[in-house]
């Protein structure tokens, strides 16, 4: 029998250390990494740091039906978050509650006037055209030849620079040049999509640049307007990779005025920054806006239909843009105050248009649902605004701790009266997980936007009982195994299979239980059902790789191995005969004691 006792002895962990560094090691790299990133603390939610919660409830306007859709609902959710961000809140939770709710959360620190003012005012959408557009960043902006955007220009009269000549002489500044690549291209079924400029655009260029033009289409802005000047002190100043700058850009402005705003390039990694003129279209105006396929290409492009009102405002817009050069053959297609695309034009459209450009399913879906949005205007109505106290938070959060705190000495009096000298691996793995959920959470907050509320601190004290479980679960298997006859250190390698299938069982049980809760529900009790699944991930690697090598250690010590009645192995506690120590056996003899007693 010596041989088979040999091998399960191999076959067991023989260097537990290795995972008890492991573990020290993940334990300082988080804790080092929470120094480094400037935040010891988690993050708190409104209910700990106070602030505003707006309760908006969505209606149809009249003649509306179906507009309440959970693609409208999304698409408002985006919108009134941008809203909020751009008033510098961070930390704002913007979330549908049922059908027609929208929830918003706005911790302390924020403007309660202003951000009522701005997530409850329905989103606006404006066609507007452009008088001027240039690239924006603090990068030096490319050189006329680069700008012109193709080889032949020496071919084709250097038409970027006779389109910054026309601009600086309807404007009366030197207007920045911009390349004609805009997001898309507005066109009708009939019409190619050549950007090209045709002849008779080329012959108004020049006549332009000869100073023969006549006043026959005035601009957008008069050239010796002292608002103009200051509209392009604006616009020379204005820094769209700033987010503060971006939000500011046009606020405030009416929609018959003219404004300066923000749009993504076409590549969707840098920013242009555009002057436009009053807007000419409503989003109201848009009938239905769809994200198709066109069959002869086989690209994403976005068909808009206008009501009756709206063709007519449209036709008359873009008869007057296709006459144009760019960038003033092109409307801007803005949404509270950004530019979301910015099409040329070649011809006169009415009913309907198409944009195309380089567009993906994604993309083509996203402005689709915006130019439908502003098209079916959802209205919000203020149901309710609470001020949350951080006080309240406050008295809540200590009244949890405490819970917490008396739950967790109860364990701990359980498992020193129960368990005596087991009790020490126990609590020294509760501390262990702590220490890794606090160094998580406090992590999560910057990178995720984590924030910990009382639901979220529920899940934490929730977790405790299910951390001891698993370490009870594990010592009574080592327990039944020294009842069966079996000296310490192999009832402990013995009874890791047997514990750590019921661990795993039990875990999953609860991590999909969490799982579950957090895809159902919304908004705080996402919180509970977050902390809940990371704790039980935790208490997995915790008993893996913590508590069973302490284990394994502790076998090894005479205090234990012994039996010594604090050890938690006391004989007389098991009831088995002192000492702990596995008799001699016959070669039939394969069992444990002939009468084993029970505790």
């Amino acid at each position: 029998m010596a041989a088979p006792k040999k091998g399960r002895r191999q076959s067991a962990p023989g260097k537990p250390g290795r995972a008890l560094v492991f573990i020290l090691i993940a334990l300082v790299a988080l804790t080092g990494g929470m120094f480094l990133s400037g935040h010891t603390t988690p993050r708190l939610g409104i209910d700990l740091a106070g602030g505003t919660s707006i309760t908006l409830e969505a209606r149809n306007e009249p003649g509306q039906k179906n507009a309440i859709n959970p693609t409208n609902m999304n698409t408002a959710v985006d919108i009134i978050n941008n809203r909020v961000n751009g008033l510098g809140v961070s930390e704002a939770e913007v979330q549908t509650q049922g059908d027609r709710n929208i929830i918003v959360n706005i911790p302390k620190g924020t403007n309660e006037k202003q951000a009522r003012e701005q997530v409850g005012t329905t989103a606006q959408l404006y066609f507007r055209p452009v008088i001027t557009q240039a690239p924006s960043g603090p990068a030096p902006e490319p050189s006329p030849s680069s700008s012109s955007g193709t080889d032949k220009e020496k071919d084709k009269g250097k038409a970027t620079d006779k389109a910054t000549d026309k601009a600086t002489d309807k404007d009366g500044a030197n207007s920045p040049s911009s390349s004609a690549s805009p997001q898309g291209r507005a066109v009708s079924e009939a019409l190619k999509a050549d950007p090209t400029p045709n002849p008779s655009d080329k012959a108004k260029d020049d006549q332009a640049k000869d100073g023969k033009k006549k006043d026959e289409k005035p601009s957008p802005t008069p050239s010796t307007d002292p608002a103009t000047a200051k509209l392009q002190e604006q616009f020379t100043k204005l820094d769209c990779t700033d987010k503060k700058a971006r939000a500011a850009a046009g606020k405030g402005i009416k929609p018959s005025e003219p404004t300066i705003a923000c749009g993504k390039s076409p590549d969707g990694k840098t920013w242009d920054k555009f002057i436009l003129a009053p807007a000419e279209v409503d989003g109201k105006d848009v009938d239905e806006a769809q994200a198709t396929i066109r069959q002869d290409t086989g690209a994403w492009v976005v068909n808009m239909d206008f009501t009756k009102s709206g063709s007519k405002k449209f036709a008359k817009t873009t008869s007057k843009l296709s006459t144009q050069q760019p960038p003033q053959n092109q409307f801007a297609i803005v949404m509270d105050g950004e530019v979301v695309s910015a099409p040329s034009v070649r011809t006169t459209l009415s009913a309907n248009a198409e944009i195309s450009g380089s567009f993906n399913q994604e993309s083509a879906k996203d402005l689709a649902n915006i130019l439908s949005y502003g098209a079916l205007p959802l209205t919000f109505h203020e149901q309710s605004v609470t001020t949350v106290s951080p006080a309240l938070g406050g008295e809540q959060l200590k009244a949890g701790l405490i819970a917490g705190a008396i739950g967790l000495a109860l364990v701990v009096i359980y498992l020193v009266v129960y368990y005596r000298g087991l009790s020490l691996i126990a609590i020294a793995s509760l501390l262990v997980s702590a220490a890794l959920t606090y160094t998580i959470m406090t992590l999560l907050g910057p990178t995720i936007k984590f924030a910990l509320n009382l639901p979220a601190v529920c899940g934490a004290i929730v977790a405790i009982g299910i951390t001891a479980d698993s370490f009870i679960v594990f010592f009574e298997r080592v327990r039944d195994e020294v009842r069966e006859g079996r000296t310490l250190r192999p009832a402990v390698e013995r009874a890791w299979p047997r514990a750590r299938r019921t661990i795993l069982v039990s875990d999953f049980v609860s991590f999909l239980a969490a799982a579950v809760l957090f895809i159902v529900t919304v908004g705080k009790v996402q919180g509970f059902a977050f902390t809940l699944g990371l704790t039980t991930l935790l208490d997995v690697v915790v008993v893996f790789f913590f508590t069973k090598p302490l284990m394994t250690l502790m076998a090894r010590r005479k205090f234990f191995a012994d039996g010594h009645k604090w050890s938690g192995f006391d004989p007389k506690r098991l009831g088995i005969k002192p000492p702990i120590r596995r008799s001699r056996r016959t070669a039939g003899s394969s069992v444990g004691p002939v009468d084993p007693k029970e505790a």
